[in-house]
């Protein structure tokens, strides 16, 4: 399908390729002259919805906050012993 230039320059983009291309109203179109087409790359905006709770899944043991100070120690305690460890050339398997 083509499309007429409006008068302000602008054009429509087909459904069938919008939706192909998963593009909704807000996606910021960056455009660039090459020889002599124009090539578009499209960006979705900043989202606004929340990310809370996203890692749910992944969390295996919840933390009371008034111990996270003590288990934030214990986990740095670990990966410094690792860090140690594999520096040496060390592992606790050997």
């Amino acid at each position: 399908m083509a499309a007429v230039v409006g008068s302000k320059g602008q054009i429509v983009i087909e459904k069938a390729l919008r939706n192909a291309l998963g593009l909704q109203p807000g996606y910021i179109a960056v455009q660039k002259l090459v020889g002599d087409h124009i090539e578009i790359h499209f960006y979705p905006p900043e989202h606004k919805r929340s990310l809370h709770g996203i890692l749910a899944e992944k969390i295996r043991k919840r933390i009371d906050t008034s111990d996270w100070q003590q288990v934030r120690e214990a986990a740095w305690n670990v990966a410094i012993h690792e860090q140690t460890e594999k520096y040496r050339g060390h592992s606790d398997a050997s």
